[in-house]
């Protein structure tokens, strides 16, 4: 048994959208599932007896019969299968019904407690609106990919594990220096908490806890996990953070610099160059953010772009100071200077913006590109700072 308890490091700040979330879900199970979980179906229910039947012609002949299902089901079950999503008679308002309806109390508790630990450092890179927008979507891509493999079956689907799959596919590409917190239980074996990278974690998670599960289970009726959903969502999210990119900033004009003279692209590159071998970088600003950010790609050599950063940094000008450093890393990525713009990126969103969590991908990044002593120290120190925190 695997049991995620926290992961570090995380953001400041409140995560209200997904602490809503969670909220909502909650009050949805103690004020309908567990109260009509308790009721026995009216008997004359023409939906009782069309559940019946599905149950009857899904499940294996030789374990149940009519009387014993009947005796079995709750107003509940009733209750999910009109409002969860069933792929033979699908209805689009299941689509967002179904992700806000649980199987019972563990299956809540694990789904929250998944979205508790990993939505708040998705939510902080996305910003609230985006994040619900993202939510819901992956949740809608989830319940679709697990319909394209078993469009027969009229078994309600239901659960957040879909949309909480897609929050972890965005955490598995923006976040995978964060470290998870593990609750290990292999009685009488190791019983103990460990702690292992994000993506090793959530790699485990999609590879061996679904992946393998779902082609094993194909073609088996009446199965009570949907891996096929959890793999929706969870592609849903990892393609949806690498067509977004690390970070929106590097897609940003800033403002504070929009008002600058306007410089022919084919000169541009030789002026500005000139301009920051002269100290004059504010005039270089003005004219950087001048450009779109398309035409910002691999406008600066790399030790003018570490400059202009630099200065714009120590100068108070964190988000410019950003979007130079995240353009950098755009387009060189591993190339001359990238452990500079990896600490200088990660030092503005620490020491400035105050978004620790985004800041510790960049300093642990520093190390992989063969920083000098004072870059690889900065990076340790921010490093330790965060940890303090």
């Amino acid at each position: 048994m695997f049991l995620p308890l926290g992961d570090e490091p995380n953001p400041g700040g409140i995560p209200w959208v997904t602490y809503g979330l969670i909220a909502i879900n909650t009050a949805v199970y103690l004020f309908i599932s567990l109260p009509l979980s308790l009721v026995r179906p009216d008997a004359n229910d023409p939906l009782l007896m069309e559940y019946v039947r599905v149950l009857l012609e899904t499940l294996p002949r030789d374990r149940f019969v009519e009387s014993e299902v009947v005796q079995q089901l709750s107003s509940y079950d009733l209750f999910v299968f009109d409002h969860g999503f069933r792929p033979a008679a699908p209805a689009p308002i299941a689509l967002l019904t179904s992700m806000f309806l649980h199987a019972g109390f563990a299956h809540l508790a694990g789904n929250m407690l998944f979205l508790w630990i990993y939505g708040d450092n998705v939510e902080h890179r996305l910003g609230p609106v985006f994040y619900l927008t993202a939510y819901l979507a992956t949740g809608v891509a989830a319940t679709l990919f697990h319909t394209a493999f078993d469009l027969g079956s009229a078994l309600p689907l239901v659960g957040a594990s879909g949309a909480i799959s897609g929050v972890l596919g965005f955490y598995f590409v923006w976040f995978p220096h964060n470290r998870i917190r593990l609750w290990v239980f292999l009685f009488p074996f190791f019983m103990n908490v460990i702690t292992l990278p994000a993506r090793v974690v959530l790699g485990f998670y999609l590879a061996f806890s679904n992946l393998l599960p779902f082609l094993i289970s194909q073609g088996m009726p009446g199965g009570g996990v949907a891996y096929g959903a959890h793999i929706g969502g969870f592609l849903g999210g990892l393609g949806w953070a690498w067509w977004a990119g690390p970070t929106r900033s590097v897609s940003t004009r800033h403002d504070g610099y929009r008002c600058g003279p306007t410089v022919p692209l084919l000169s541009a590159g030789v002026l500005v160059a000139k301009m920051i071998d002269a100290g004059q970088f504010s005039d270089a600003a003005q004219a950087y953010f001048r450009l779109t950010p398309s035409q910002s790609r691999c406008f600066l050599a790399p030790a003018h772009s570490i400059s202009l950063g630099d200065w714009l940094r120590h100068n108070r000008h964190a988000e410019a100071a950003l979007v130079v450093y995240q353009r950098h890393l755009r387009d060189y990525p591993l190339g001359p200077l990238s452990a500079e713009a990896h600490l200088g990126a990660g030092l503005v969103q620490l020491n400035t913006l105050g978004q620790p969590a985004a800041a510790y991908q960049h300093l642990v990044e520093v190390f992989d590109h063969d920083p000098e002593p004072a870059v690889r120290r900065q990076a340790r120190h921010g490093m330790n700072e965060i940890a303090e925190r």
